[in-house]
């Protein structure tokens, strides 16, 4: 799509990473991913999405296949409905460039749609479009991580542990699934009075602590 990406303001949800990757060029809006079936299993995904949806709103975007109305369905019964929005592709036949042949239903999934489907899809969900992107928080960067002792240091595994369980969020989030998170939940000042209360500070003369002054 040419210029500028319309905005949504919910989290959209859809099955993998190249559905993800495909969405990302057509809005500007925080997209995460089911990865396949893996939410039915685990309980810490589904209460991240159960979070997202309180908050932020969660539209659920899925393939038209059997498997992507599987995933849909069982969102259904674990979220509640007034926090859940329904967007849904047709049934186009066909295979994305990626794959050697087509899917087992031969239908083309999020990944393999025009940019234009899928902002009509968006928009016949009731998707909050404004055309233009919100005022951001300011990004939480790695460089944040590091200076806050959440990555690169000897305890920093134990503080992600902390910092996680003190912001209901899963304890096996990887660290960029963790920094996502967090871009989705809290902004950089937040972040950084809760580090300062979960965490004692360090001596003065501590590298760390210089560039927490600086944060």
């Amino acid at each position: 799509m040419k210029g500028k990406k319309p905005s949504v303001r919910e989290v959209i949800l859809v099955e993998g990473k190249y559905d993800k990757n495909t969405l990302s060029q057509v809005v500007d809006a925080a997209i995460v991913t089911t990865d396949g079936f893996s939410v039915f299993q685990n309980k810490e995904k589904l209460a991240f999405f159960r979070r997202l949806a309180a908050e932020r709103g969660l539209i659920v975007l899925t393939d038209s296949d059997g498997a992507g109305f599987l995933i849909r369905n069982f969102l259904k019964g674990a979220i509640p409905k007034e926090q859940l929005k329904q967007a849904y592709v047709p049934d186009v036949y066909g295979k994305e460039r990626r794959k050697r042949r087509p899917g087992k239903e031969g239908k083309l999934g999020v990944e393999g749609m025009k940019a234009e489907v899928l902002l009509e899809a968006l928009r016949q969900a009731g998707a909050t479009i404004d055309g233009a992107a919100a005022v951001p928080r300011h990004a939480i960067t790695k460089q944040d991580l590091y200076a806050l002792g959440l990555s690169g240091g000897s305890n920093s595994a134990e503080r992600r542990k902390k910092l996680l369980r003190c912001l209901d969020l899963p304890e096996h989030l990887s660290a960029n699934a963790m920094l996502d998170a967090l871009n989705l939940l809290v902004g950089r000042a937040e972040l950084k009075v809760c580090c300062e209360t979960l965490f004692d500070r360090q001596e003065d003369g501590d590298p760390l602590t210089r560039k927490r002054e600086k944060y």
